[in-house]
């Protein structure tokens, strides 16, 4: 005998329908988090960059400060030697540039870790020689914060994402309740007997009846409804933490801004201003060497302090990009 034949599954009306929309839910859901990481990489790429710049920035303002406590060391030792200043002066130079010294040897050790860092994220050999940062400009803030509740819900891929998976454990759901109705199995077939020379054909209808319904089935419906039931909780709990990241890296840039113009418009210059009379006045002994040295230090303080709120500004505008998904 010779038999031959051809079977086909048929699903329960909608079932088949159902595990497609499924499977587009759970593509859609791996594209948006796809999108949801490339942001994060170059998020993370730009705040490294302009943490280099700050270090890059930080270096140069040390060494200028380095050559004029080396000045002030001179200057010390001038006055000591006439009489007019205390030997202590030339001490307290030394030390503070002593204290620049290991300060420049910390830099360099967060400059080539924050290269390193650059390469890492661009696929590049860790060692890879890098330039040096362009200064960067602060971009201004172009939406009112009102608008970003909606962008989140929009355009924000890591929520979107868990939508997705919201509306893919909703068809879940559904699909685990057609598992009570019964699937098909349609054949069909044919014989020959060789000895006697005849042929016949045979078509069958089996039917799949779901007996265990009231274990497996009802299990399979409780377990999609909890599956459903998390991946809503999930999309709340991540809302709320990306409308709490919204308003925190507004409120950075905001502070960032003002301290900015606080700091070139009032600060810088006042302290140049202070320096410059401070060098003036210890010249001809109408200035304690401490009074120099502190003028010094404020306006080191105040250039450091320009170039971290001009880097934090642009890394909370990296963020913010981060998580909406276009320019803020």
């Amino acid at each position: 005998e010779i038999m031959y034949g051809v079977t086909q599954e048929l699903p329960f009306p909608g079932k088949l329908k159902l595990r497609g929309e499924i499977a587009g839910s759970e593509a859609d859901q791996v594209e948006q988090e796809y999108l949801a990481v490339r942001l994060a990489t170059i998020s993370a790429l730009k705040q490294a960059y302009y943490e280099l710049h700050v270090v890059h920035q930080s270096v140069d303002i040390f060494k200028r400060n380095k050559a004029l406590l080396r000045e002030f060391e001179e200057s010390a030792k001038a006055s000591y030697a006439v009489g007019r200043g205390a030997q202590q002066d030339i001490f307290r130079a030394q030390t503070e540039v002593s204290r620049v010294l290991t300060r420049l040897a910390a830099l360099d050790q967060q400059k080539i870790s924050l290269q390193a860092e650059i390469n890492r994220i661009l696929y590049r050999a860790p060692g890879a020689p890098l330039g040096v940062p362009e200064v960067p400009q602060m971009t201004p803030l172009r939406r009112p914060v009102e608008e970003f509740d909606a962008l989140v819900d929009h355009s924000a891929p890591l929520l979107r994402a868990q939508m997705m998976g919201v509306e893919r454990a909703q068809r879940a759901v559904k699909l685990a309740h057609r598992e009570y109705y019964p699937d098909f199995e349609i054949s069909a077939g044919g014989m020959r007997e060789e000895p006697m020379g005849t042929d016949g054909y045979r078509v069958m209808l089996n039917v799949r009846v779901p007996l265990y319904y009231a274990r497996r089935q009802s299990f399979e419906v409780r377990g999609a409804v909890a599956s459903r039931e998390a991946a809503f909780n999930d999309l709340q709990a991540t809302k709320q933490e990306l409308l709490f990241r919204i308003q925190d890296n507004v409120a950075q840039v905001h502070r960032s801004e003002e301290l900015v113009t606080l700091l070139e418009s009032a600060l810088i210059p006042q302290a140049q201003l202070t320096l410059s009379a401070a060098q003036a006045g210890y010249g001809v002994a109408k200035v304690d060497f401490l009074t120099l040295l502190n003028a010094l230090l404020t306006l080191q303080d105040n250039e450091l302090e320009l170039h971290m709120e001009i880097a934090a500004h642009e890394q909370a505008m990296a963020r913010l990009e981060e998580i909406i998904g276009e320019p803020p």
